[in-house]
């Protein structure tokens, strides 16, 4: 395995527990707490804070295991609605609303990796929320994904920007940028590409055509 390769597998591994951190950190911090609680309200709030932290730990392992892994509960197809769960699952409580414009036939994983993975970059830069609006649409040679964002702010991190519009040299390899570089290692792999547009300061387009295998 090739030293880029290494670096990319440990950037991925980074952001996946990065993310992880502080639900299951807040699940400790609970279970702490609840041993040394007496008071019944309170021991009521640390357990209703038990169920949300776990909550969210099991949203994030059920978004990483189809965007970063090899989702092995599903053959090279996967329902459109797990994508769509696992996307409302990291976005909680936030202030973004998914428009979903996918229907109900299977995708090939890599398109639903890319769904993912771009989702996962979109709602990152949705700090203040906004709207995602997510399509997918099967043609007679391969796939087409677009994703668009409006929001009054969009935070899109620079080098993630560089990466989706340019190639993955355009920027370092980073545990921010990693989903942005899996995004175009898998849109190369079903000889596809990436493309990407910024509309209006309030509006980003990125989408992906799939051919080949995907």
């Amino acid at each position: 395995m090739s030293d880029d390769r290494v670096d990319f597998a440990s950037m991925l591994a980074s952001r996946l527990c990065h993310d992880l951190l502080s639900p299951v950190g807040a699940f400790a911090n609970g279970l702490e707490l609840l041993a040394d609680e007496q008071d019944p309200e309170m021991r009521a709030r640390c357990v209703e804070l038990l169920e949300q932290s776990a909550r969210t730990s099991a949203n994030k392992l059920k978004f990483f295991r189809l965007a970063f892994g090899s989702a092995g509960g599903f053959g090279e197809l996967v329902p459109p609605e797990e994508a769509r769960s696992a996307i409302e699952g990291i976005i909680g409580d936030r202030a973004i609303t998914l428009n979903w414009m996918i229907g109900a036939d299977p995708l090939p994983k890599p398109a639903v990796k890319i769904v993912l993975n771009l989702a996962l970059l979109l709602i990152d830069a949705l700090v203040r929320g906004g709207r995602l609006d997510v399509g997918c649409e099967k043609q007679a040679d391969g796939i087409e994904i677009a994703l668009h964002v409006e929001a009054e702010r969009i935070f899109l991190d620079a080098d993630v920007e560089r990466i989706l519009a340019e190639g993955e040299e355009a920027g370092p390899m980073t545990s921010r940028t990693a989903p942005a570089v899996l995004v175009q290692a898998v849109a190369r792999q079903s000889e596809g590409r990436v493309m990407l547009a910024r509309e209006t300061p309030t509006s980003l387009l990125v989408g992906a055509v799939l051919r080949g295998r995907g």
